[in-house]
């Protein structure tokens, strides 16, 4: 039966024609009528960028609850439920507090157009002001400047690595995205800035300069390496000798800088830092799945898990198995239709011994099947459709029954893989 969030959530589906549709008129007049919540969060960190600002944000998290802080967040998508966007004090919000939220940012609305994400931010926003907490971790859902998240002063800023995705929305150029990603930083708020191609980092700095933005910059203001088995940063201040990050994958290296630079900035100890780097946990970002159901069914295989979508994505999945021990290794690849498929494949080739193709179930924009093998095939990797994951799984298995196997292509596609292994 669905709980009552569920229905609240259908019928904010249908308060605007476009899933997307970016504008802040919409929040302004939704949050006046809340008696905007927005000026009263408990001091906000809001993170841009491409990849990685689920990662980042989840490492800053560990870090400041380490030093005993309470902490809002704030993300999207959800992978298995919607509850998992909102994290009250540092716990996952109730059904019953997700509910209120919805109901009095529904009433208030008054059927006017709002997109669901504009409506259900207002719903997260209204939830962190009226509970106490010293941190609010506010991760940006598309873009930037025009971001339903971007109605607030931060105590920090903080732009992951830029790259080429959601041109549709955002530009053609990276210098187009970088600007949109841009818009994030405010007059006199320092930014943290991950590492950058030139055209980007050139449209942030000259942005930051404008709204006089201390700019703290990977390479420059700050440095990060990984030696032998260590991870050493250090900035202007501190030289830290930390192990390495507990989520896998050679680019949470350049992660965790931006992360180290945000809880300097913030006054953390070097117990904080450390724990950023070893208790920070981020489903569906090179996931190690040890158990449930699909474990059992495909035992003695590897099953790893992906939600990356785009070229940059691609690239990091293909840096990560790199560095695991050889194994064949096939994937099982479902992807919306608004990505560039064929960018985010190309750099797994090397690694990717086969890949089946299947459409994301229940999702309207899903890429169908066999378009996700043709572009499989147009990258070079051998290529095939499944009706669905279990068949996809079975198939492997069947011929290859020790190998690894990712998951991967959408975030969508990871939430219903965690769906089908509980």
């Amino acid at each position: 039966m669905p709980q009552s969030s569920d229905l609240i959530l259908d019928r904010m589906m249908a308060l605007h024609p476009k899933v997307i549709d970016l504008t802040l008129d919409r929040m302004w007049r939704l949050l006046g009528a809340l008696g905007n919540p927005q000026d009263r969060l408990p001091p906000v960190i809001h993170i841009a960028g491409t990849n990685g600002k689920g990662s980042t944000q989840a490492m800053i998290r560990a870090g400041l609850e380490a030093t005993g802080a309470k902490v809002h967040a704030y993300t999207s998508p959800h992978l298995a439920r919607f509850h998992e966007r909102i994290r009250l004090a540092g716990t996952l919000i109730t059904e019953e507090a997700l509910t209120e939220a919805l109901d009095r940012c529904y009433a208030a609305n008054d059927g006017r157009d709002i997109t669901y994400f504009e409506i259900t931010t207002c719903a997260a926003l209204l939830a962190f002001a009226e509970t106490p907490a010293d941190y609010t971790l506010l991760e940006v859902g598309l873009g930037g400047r025009l971001d339903a998240t971007n109605v607030m002063t931060p105590r920090l800023s903080i732009i992951t690595p830029v790259d080429l995705d959601h041109q549709q929305f955002l530009g053609d150029t990276l210098a187009e995205i970088a600007g949109e990603k841009a818009g994030i930083i405010k007059r006199g708020v320092p930014v943290i800035v991950g590492p950058q191609q030139d055209d980007a980092m050139d449209v942030i700095e000259r942005k930051a300069l404008r709204e006089s933005a201390p700019v703290l910059a990977y390479g420059q203001q700050f440095h990060v390496t990984r030696e032998h088995d260590r991870l050493v940063y250090q900035d202007e201040t501190r030289l830290l000798d930390l192990s390495l990050p507990a989520l896998p994958g050679p680019h949470q290296i350049q992660n965790a800088g931006a992360v180290l630079a945000a809880l300097t900035h913030l006054g953390a100890d070097e117990a904080a830092c450390e724990a950023a780097m070893t208790q920070a946990e981020w489903p569906a970002r090179m996931q190690r799945i040890t158990r449930g159901p699909l474990v059992d069914r495909c035992s003695p295989a590897e099953i790893w898990l992906d939600g990356g979508h785009n070229p940059a994505a691609g690239h990091a999945i293909a840096a990560t198995l790199a560095t695991l021990p050889e194994k064949p290794t096939h994937l099982i690849c479902g992807m919306l239709n608004t990505k560039d498929v064929t960018g985010f494949m190309v750099p797994l080739k090397p690694y990717a011994a086969s890949l089946t193709a299947v459409s994301i179930p229940g999702e309207k924009n899903t890429l169908p099947a066999e378009d996700t093998a043709a572009a499989a095939t147009k990258a070079g990797i051998p290529a095939q459709t499944a009706p669905d994951l279990l068949a996809a799984l079975d198939a492997i298995t069947a011929q290859t029954p020790n190998a690894r196997i990712l998951i991967c292509g959408s975030l969508y596609f990871a939430g219903h893989v965690i769906r089908e292994n509980t």
